[in-house]
C-alpha cells in the first residue's frame, strides 16, 4: 500500500514539474515577465490549482485504465486499447479543461471586486499549445501508468511460469520415481516364482545341496530385499550378486548352460540399476534351449567405451514363449529414467548381444 502511495506522489509530482517546464517552453517571455508581479496570494492559488488539476488528471488517467483492463486487455486487443485509451483520455482532458474553465469564471464573478490585478496576455496560439500539452501529459502519465501495469504483468507471468516449470519438474521427478518403484517391484515374483519349486526338488533328493540352495537363494533374495530402493549399485555389489545366482542356475538347468565372466577390475566402482545381470540372464534362459550337448554360452564382460556386455548364442526353442514385457523393457525404461544413454541390443544370425551403460 505505502509502495502504491509512493508511486502515486512521484507520478503526480513528476506531471506537476513537466507541467510549468512545458509552460514555461509555450509561454513568451513577457507573459513570465508580467506573471511574477501578480499578489504572491495569486500565485500561490495558480500553483494550488495546476496541482490539484494534475493530481484529477492522474486519478482520472487511473480510472480509465482500470476500466479498459477488464473490458478491453492489453494482450487480447493491444490496437483497440490504444487507440481506445487515447479517445478516452482525450475526452477525459476535456472535460477536466470545461471544468476548471467553469470554476475560473464562477471565481472570477464571485470575487470580481476583489481582483485588483489581471493575468498577462494570453493569445489563441498559446492557449492552443497549452491545451495541447495538458493533453500530451495525461497520455504521459496513461503511458507511465501502462508500461508498470504491463510490466508487474510480465513479471507475475514470469514468476508463474518458472513456478510452473518447477512443479512439472517436480511431477516429472515424482512419475519418474514411482514409475522406477513400479518396475523394481515386478523383479521379485519373476525371481520367486523360477526358484521355489527347484528348491522344494532339491530338499527332497539331496539335502546339502538343498541347504546350499536355500544359501544362496537366501543370499539373492536379501540382495534384492536390501537394494529394492535403490535407482543404482555399483557394479562390485552386483557381481557379488550374480555368483551367488549362478550357483542358483547352474542347479536349476542341470548344467546346460555356460557362464564366462569377463570383468575390467577398473569398471568395479561403476554403477548399475540392481539386478540387471539377473534380467539379461533369464532373458537368454527364457528364448534358449539348454542342453549339455549343445550348452548356452553366456558371456558378460566389459569394454573400453564403459560398457557392459552380455551375450549369448542362439538356440532358439521350437515353440517361443510368451512374453511378459519384463524382462529387457524393464531395463530400458529403467535406463531411460536414470540416463541419457541408452541400452543397445544387438541381434544376428549366431549371436545375441545386449549393451548398458555403466554410470559414473
Amino acid at each position: 500500500m505505502k509502495k502504491i502511495k509512493a508511486k502515486s506522489v512521484a507520478l503526480i509530482t513528476f506531471t506537476f514539474v513537466g507541467s510549468y517546464a512545458t509552460l514555461f517552453i509555450i509561454f513568451p517571455f513577457t507573459y513570465w515577465r508580467d506573471y511574477v508581479h501578480l499578489p504572491a496570494l495569486r500565485i500561490w492559488a495558480d500553483v494550488l490549482t495546476n496541482l490539484i488539476f494534475c493530481a484529477v488528471l492522474f486519478e482520472l488517467s487511473l480510472y480509465i485504465d482500470r476500466k479498459l483492463n477488464k473490458r478491453i486487455p492489453w494482450m487480447l486487443h493491444p490496437i483497440k486499447r490504444l487507440l481506445t485509451q487515447t479517445l478516452f483520455q482525450i475526452l477525459g482532458v476535456l472535460f477536466l479543461v470545461f471544468c476548471l474553465a467553469v470554476i475560473y469564471v464562477i471565481i472570477y464573478l464571485l470575487f470580481s471586486d476583489a481582483i485588483n490585478a489581471h493575468y498577462p496576455y494570453v493569445g489563441l496560439r498559446e492557449t492552443v499549445y497549452a491545451f495541447l500539452s495538458i493533453i500530451f501529459w495525461a497520455l504521459m502519465i496513461s503511458a507511465l501508468n501502462t508500461g508498470d501495469f504491463l510490466l508487474r504483468n510480465w513479471k507475475t507471468a514470469t514468476m508463474q511460469a518458472a513456478e510452473f516449470e518447477i512443479k512439472a519438474a517436480q511431477n516429472k521427478q515424482l512419475a519418474a520415481e514411482t514409475e522406477l518403484q513400479a518396475l523394481k517391484l515386478q523383479l521379485d515374483p519373476h525371481f520367486v516364482f523360477n526358484n521355489l519349486s527347484v528348491l522344494s526338488e532339491l530338499i527332497l533328493r539331496d539335502q546339502q545341496l538343498g541347504y546350499d540352495y536355500t544359501e544362496n537363494f537366501a543370499k539373492v533374495y536379501r540382495y534384492l530385499l536390501v537394494n529394492a530402493k535403490k535407482e543404482l549399485i555399483s557394479l562390485r555389489e552386483e557381481l557379488k550378486f550374480l555368483d551367488a545366482y549362478l550357483f542358483l542356475i547352474n542347479y536349476r538347468m542341470g548344467g546346460g548352460s555356460i557362464f564366462r565372466v569377463n570383468i575390467d577390475r577398473s569398471k568395479l566402482d561403476m554403477l548399475i540399476p540392481p539386478v540387471t545381470l539377473q534380467l539379461f540372464i533369464e532373458n537368454a534362459l527364457k528364448y534358449n534351449r539348454t542342453e549339455k550337448e549343445n550348452p548356452l554360452i553366456i558371456d558378460i564382460y566389459t569394454t573400453d567405451d564403459e560398457e557392459l556386455l552380455v551375450s549369448n548364442n542362439l538356440l532358439p526353442l521350437i515353440k517361443k514363449p510368451e512374453s511378459t514385457g519384463i524382462g529387457l523393457e524393464n531395463i530400458v525404461s529403467r535406463y531411460a529414467l536414470l540416463s541419457d544413454r541408452k541400452p543397445v541390443i544387438e541381434k544376428t544370425d549366431n549371436t545375441f548381444t545386449i549393451k548398458v551403460p555403466l554410470i559414473k
